[in-house]
């Protein structure tokens, strides 16, 4: 992925009905939706024509307001008569207080007196780079103190035509699926969600598994994890770190959970130190096991509880009540634990120059094995370090004997760095001619071809590349892994045909992902890109039907279940069901302090605190985030 993490400003509109507020109106006429659609004919046709890449804003110095833009052409085109402009409204959180209800109402907060066309064509000024404000009005003093967000009506003819909150949604980069490259296996990218410079292609692998825990058991002997740390056969890998989330049943004292939970996490890390002597760098991190409680008992005699608080779950969860609920509660009390392995090298102590001469030594008098462990510490070593050049310097013969260690060496440079794709691309080809049915090879040379014809680096014909992927049957390669490889044909595919506006063309290659990403295992990477790819094409409903499984599951990435909430938190049919408030939960479990957040003012970080206008957003926050 091209970048961490990033901000961008998505903007949707809202009507309502009636108007409650009891305050100065400025004579802005609020129509029905028949009305609308004749009265605000020209602004709806505006909006639809509206660049995508056009933003607007309102900002906040001290107590002025200004409404800020990228595209002052756009806005002088849109405000024609003397009676279009803008009014703004400002919306403080003190009106979503856990201890009212909020009413519905056309203005949720105080409107200012509207700006029209001659004043925001006089006033508007550049400011910074490629921007453009306009002041509208001033915060009064009353209000300073508060939390505040700052909604636009857009006014045609003093008619509200368009009514807009901001809503600050995280967004994420996405790519292609990860193919990964044949080294000795097939080896993936660490399939954590972080950017390509934390990448790792070959030293660190993660191992993710379940460890039940006994009721009212906290220490776990070493005797008890033994034949566990044996099954993981760490031969060749020490582990570097463990990340244990630890569940525990719903019953009982919070603060009496969490502290059982965090015993039981040291214990298992404890006992994992044992077995060797490298230490382990661990992550404990604790909670209740909500997500599985409501999943469980949807289909039980115990469905209702699912209503309750969970104050009110608590109490009722005692007695009877928990000796019936405890099939159930004791699958909740488990550690979800991921290992990362650091590969043991043999070699630490040894600089590149000797690493280097003792490579060559050893291929030299046919010590293959050795070498190649020679040339996997080499590569961690010049990683980063220096320049690919460095591998050039081991004396591989061109020989089919050799083949593993000249398509590691090619590869190496790849991942080192993509700008070698062409020149390793085009030594591979000349290795395919060496070992034609070489399956290492053949799969390679498709994952290179898939850079070069993305970045348009050589001349691909598209259905010659189809055909070649399809053929990677010949040599032995999993159906699976060849699927995976047809769903980025058409994400690149889908990219080339909207670029020259084939979008008939680029239509039939986002169904054809539709119907294929169900037959692959997806990594949560995986997840997070094909949602990215399907809301990028319209296809938001099908972006929320691929995750929503997930997002009930307690293992899902955190990155990926805040993107799932940043597309359905708008959505009120969703959220008022029993299985999105699952899903909050979860992400409660997850990051509380995250999720409390995404309800902060939206210019100070958060999505927005309007989401409280929706009661069931509302019971969910004011139930974790406000004790």
């Amino acid at each position: 992925m091209a970048s961490r993490l990033k901000l961008s400003i998505i903007i949707i509109f809202c009507f309502f009905l009636t108007v409650t507020n009891a305050q100065e109106l400025f004579g802005i006429q609020f129509p029905t939706s028949a009305e609308r659609s004749a009265v605000c004919s020209y602004f709806e046709q505006a909006f639809q024509n509206k660049p995508k890449e056009t933003s607007f804003v309102i900002k906040r110095d001290g107590r002025n307001l200004f409404f800020e833009t990228n595209d002052e052409k756009w806005v002088n085109q849109l405000f024609k008569k003397s009676t279009d402009g803008i009014a703004v409204e400002i919306v403080s959180k003190d009106r979503y207080s856990c201890e009212s209800t909020t009413m519905a109402s056309q203005i949720k907060g105080k409107l200012l007196a509207p700006i029209y066309t001659s004043d925001l064509k006089k006033g508007m000024k550049p400011f910074e780079k490629d921007k453009y404000r306009v002041a509208v009005g001033t915060i009064p003093g009353s209000m300073m103190k508060q939390d505040l967000e700052f909604n636009i009506l857009f006014l045609n003819e003093n008619t509200l035509c368009k009514y807009y909150t901001i809503y600050n949604l995280a967004s994420y980069p996405w790519d292609l699926l990860d193919m990964g490259i044949y080294l000795d296996s097939l080896t993936f990218k660490n399939q954590k969600i972080i950017s390509d410079s934390e990448q790792s292609i070959t030293r660190y692998k993660t191992l993710k598994f379940v460890i039940p825990f006994e009721k009212n058991k906290s220490v776990y002997e070493a005797t008890d994890i033994k034949p566990l740390y044996d099954s993981l056969r760490l031969t060749d890998f020490n582990i570097k770190s463990i990340d244990i989330k630890a569940y525990a049943s719903i019953e009982g004292s919070t603060e009496r959970n969490m502290e059982l939970q965090q015993e039981r996490g040291s214990s298992i890390a404890s006992s994992m130190q044992t077995f060797q002597s490298p230490e382990i760098k661990t992550n404990i991190t604790t909670s209740e096991n909500w997500v599985e409680f409501f999943n469980d008992i949807s289909k039980s005699k115990f469905a209702d509880l699912k209503s309750l608080s969970k104050k009110e779950i608590k109490a009722k969860v005692v007695g009877q009540t928990s000796t019936e609920l405890e099939p159930i509660l004791a699958n909740h009390r488990k550690a979800v634990v991921t290992l990362e392995l650091d590969r043991i090298d043999l070699y630490k102590d040894k600089s590149v120059d000797e690493l280097i001469v003792l490579f060559n030594a050893n291929l030299k008098s046919e010590k293959l094995e050795e070498a190649a462990a020679i040339q996997a510490s080499l590569y961690d070593k010049v990683r980063g370090l220096v320049s690919p050049d460095a591998l050039n310097k081991l004396e591989i013969p061109r020989q089919k004997k050799y083949i593993d260690f000249l398509v590691k060496n090619n590869m190496y440079k790849y991942s080192m760095d993509i700008r070698q794709s062409m020149i390793v691309y085009n030594d591979l080809k000349g290795l395919a001619d060496l070992d034609p049915k070489n399956p290492k090879i053949q799969y390679n040379l498709v994952v290179l071809k898939f850079i070069l014809w993305r970045n348009d680096a050589a001349p691909i014909d598209a259905i010659q590349f189809k055909n070649q992927i399809s053929n990677l049957k010949k040599y032995g390669i999993e159906r699976s892994l060849i699927d995976r490889m047809m769903i980025n044909y058409h994400i690149v595919r889908a990219e080339r045909e909207m670029r020259k506006r084939n979008f008939d063309e680029k239509d039939r290659s986002v169904r054809n992902i539709l119907n294929t990403y169900k037959k692959i295992s997806l990594t949560d990477s995986d997840y997070l890109s094909l949602a990215q790819f399907l809301t990028y094409y319209a296809q938001s409903s099908e972006a929320v039907k691929l995750l929503e499984p997930r997002a009930q599951e307690i293992t899902i990435d955190e990155d990926l279940l805040f993107y799932y909430l940043n597309l359905t938190m708008i959505d009120k049919k969703l959220t008022q069901t029993d299985a999105y408030r699952t899903i909050m939960l979860n992400a409660v479990n997850q990051n509380m302090e995250r999720y409390c957040k995404l309800f902060n003012p939206s210019l100070e970080g958060g999505v927005t605190f309007q989401l409280l206008e929706d009661a069931y957003l509302k019971m969910t926050y004011c139930e974790n985030c406000e004790n």
